[in-house]
């Protein structure tokens, strides 16, 4: 019978190749959370329409301009502009909020 590992008993080399480890250690790793994601997205030079937005994180139209609401309530410079006749507005951070100025920065550079 195989013995069952807890999170506070220290694995063997043997164990720590299997493949339950492995996966146990992908599904511990922090995640972006949405907001980061959403900055993320939105700090690209081109910016993301609401069709894009809703289609990376799974939101609904208007779950996107509440939380583009949310970020400029937060401080965040967000432009939105319509590039051309027909086409989707795009919406892109100009600016961060002055406490999170270096956080977005890294956010949107990929290192968070």
């Amino acid at each position: 019978m195989a013995k069952q590992v807890t999170m506070t008993e220290t694995v063997d080399a043997a164990t720590a190749d299997s493949p339950a480890h492995r996966t146990l250690k992908r599904a511990t790793r922090a995640q972006p959370s949405k907001r980061q994601q959403l900055i993320r997205l939105l700090s690209a030079k081109a910016g993301a329409d609401v069709a894009m937005i809703d289609r990376k994180l799974g939101w609904q139209p208007h779950t996107v301009r509440a939380a583009l609401s949310g970020l400029r309530k937060a401080g965040y410079k967000v432009e939105a502009a319509r590039p051309g006749e027909g086409r989707a507005v795009r919406y892109r951070i100009l600016a961060a909020a002055s406490s999170d100025a270096e956080s977005a920065s890294a956010i949107a550079a990929g290192r968070a």
